[in-house]
């Protein structure tokens, strides 16, 4: 028999969560697509690569060999020197395998390094537009996420001045992310370096640098790790992962590089909650921190002609506003012009959300406003779909956009 629930009582930082505005829209897209409406999805954060040969056939060997039980809690030995060797090597940054900690997801390791830094009082620093789960990893740390916005004509990076504006004797943590989820920007050198030297200032403040996206670069682009700065090692914590340049969202493997008493206080935290991730996944790990690369320079060019499609295609319709990526596989354009515009049912366009869901509704293109980012004036693409749904999805938002009245 049913019953009520209305009383029941949660703690209170899980009652004011909100829940992931990425994940929600694809939901509704799924359903939407159970009831037959045929919905093209450019809103999940995801390749639409199989992972490659070499990292699944790891994978098969370690359950054929019996590699099915309990790792190190940090990971196994195998991975994190993997690991090690992979952040000398491509970031010229030198981490023992101790200060290494493998996670369930590059997700986690944020989780973990904010719980464990952040405390009552504290404040974390954010970019806008941000990842939808950084504000309310803060929160729950019982932090205060203080949100600074990067404007779309610095193509969303943030500037020194606006950085040295926004530090207070209360900032614990700075969240940057190169290249960027949603925005696909990168930052520069020369730019980091700028804010490198704000942060000289602020001895007390660390920095969680989110290079999940660090190998789908385009054009002249090139990553730089923020620890590799001059003075900036000691109060970087850097995370990383699989999911999104090895095509391995699904096998949830991640890892937080950091001075080792962060990274053993992350271990504890682990230790409680979860425990080391799945066996299986490490030995794909290992094999993809040795693989030839191969398989993902073809994934990352793919990725290149689809974003060059997209951008001009967008650049076509008149009131949008999109700059050119140089990373990861997002557009975040900025469609302002259009809030205050009417739908052909009379419905009034106040912000992305209603333009969001007017286009699932009307057009079904799945898209994500850019409410959920923390810059309401933009919404995110995600070109990670096949040429041919791009080609639909951008002929549905003309469309939609066309049938707009001022």
């Amino acid at each position: 028999m049913p019953t009520d629930t209305s009383s029941i009582r949660f703690n209170d930082r899980v009652a004011a969560m909100q829940p992931s505005a990425t994940l929600a829209m694809k939901s509704r897209a799924t359903e939407m697509r159970r009831k037959g409406h045929p919905v093209v999805a450019l809103s999940a954060g995801e390749p639409d690569f199989d992972t490659p040969r070499t990292i699944s056939e790891a994978g098969i060997e370690a359950i054929r060999s019996g590699y099915t039980h309990y790792t190190e809690n940090p990971g196994g030995m195998e991975l994190r020197e993997a690991i090690s060797n992979k952040l000398a090597r491509d970031n010229g940054l030198q981490y023992k395998p101790s200060q290494i900690l493998c996670s369930n997801g590059a997700k986690q390791s944020i989780a973990l390094a904010t719980t464990v830094l952040c405390d009552e009082g504290d404040e974390v620093l954010i970019p806008a537009p941000y990842w939808v789960s950084y504000p309310e990893m803060a929160r729950f740390a019982g932090a205060e996420p203080v949100v600074v916005s990067a404007t779309v004509e610095n193509e969303y990076r943030l500037t020194p001045e606006q950085l040295d504006e926004a530090l207070t004797d209360r900032t614990r943590l700075f969240i940057l992310c190169s290249p960027s989820n949603p925005t696909g920007s990168v930052y520069t050198e020369e730019e980091l370096e700028a804010l490198a030297e704000v942060f000289r200032q602020y001895p007390d403040v660390y920095v969680l640098a989110d290079e999940i996206y660090e190998y789908v670069l385009f054009d002249d682009a090139e990553h730089v790790s923020f620890a590799s700065l001059d003075g900036m090692y000691d109060r970087t914590i850097t995370v990383n992962g699989f999911s999104k340049g090895f095509a391995m969202t699904g096998w949830r493997l991640g890892y937080l590089a950091a001075p080792e008493p962060i990274t053993t206080a992350c271990a504890k935290v682990q230790g409680q909650f979860t425990s080391a991730p799945c066996s299986v996944s490490q030995k794909a790990g290992t094999a993809a921190m040795t693989m030839d690369m191969s398989p993902v320079y073809r994934m990352v060019e793919a990725f290149r002609q689809r974003r060059d499609y997209m951008v001009e295609r967008l650049r076509q319709i008149d009131g949008i506003r999109c700059p050119m990526p140089k990373g990861a596989f997002y557009l975040y354009p900025d469609v302002s012009a259009f809030f205050g515009a009417t739908t052909p049912g009379g419905t009034t366009i106040d912000d992305s959300s209603d333009l969001c869901f007017y286009l699932l509704e009307e057009q079904h293109v799945a898209l994500v406003p850019g409410t959920a980012f923390g810059a309401s004036n933009g919404l995110r693409i995600s070109y990670a779909s096949s040429m041919e749904d791009l080609e639909t999805a951008m002929d549905r938002i003309q469309e939609g956009l066309d049938h707009l009245s001022a």
